[in-house]
């Protein structure tokens, strides 16, 4: 499985703040901006929690396998893939959501005079924290998940046969 890149997610966010912005700034003019939801924020934490759960679990039982403990309960490969593959994907999403609500947060910023505009600025910007954590935590359990032959790959240098 291809490994994901942080220039990856920090080109989506980017490209989805940009657009965000402008969006915000065209809809502003059109009529009123749409919500952020209060619960954005709520999500992408609770998201960001279970990658970082799910990555410690991964790696306390690689640690404990290594280590040969007798009572070490073994890593499924499948349920390891499934996480890794969850992961990669809330990376990829979060990039997107949070550069969309960065985009709106910078919007906002114009016009934090305004109550209503104010509290949703809080809210577009610790969704903006709470993704950045989703793809901190994905990475991680990214990291977690290598396995011994992937280092080569990343390296450049494929082995023949």
């Amino acid at each position: 499985m291809k490994q994901l890149r942080i220039r990856t997610l920090a080109g989506l966010f980017a490209v989805a703040g940009v657009l965000s912005w402008a969006g915000a700034r065209l809809w502003n003019a059109v009529g009123t901006l749409p919500r952020v939801p209060p619960a954005a924020p709520v999500v992408l934490a609770l998201i960001a929690l279970v990658l970082l759960a799910t990555a410690l679990s991964i790696r306390s039982r690689l640690k404990a396998q290594r280590a040969r403990r007798p009572d070490a309960r073994g890593v499924d490969p499948m349920m390891a893939a499934r996480a890794l593959v969850f992961g990669q994907a809330s990376a990829l999403v979060a990039a997107l959501v949070s550069g969309m609500y960065g985009g709106t947060f910078a919007f906002l910023l114009e016009h934090l005079d305004v109550a209503p505009r104010r509290d949703q600025a809080v809210y577009a910007g610790f969704s903006v924290v709470a993704g950045i954590g989703v793809m901190a935590a994905a990475l991680f359990l990214q990291h977690v998940c290598r396995l011994p032959e992937d280092d080569d790959d990343t390296k450049g240098t494929a082995t023949t046969a």
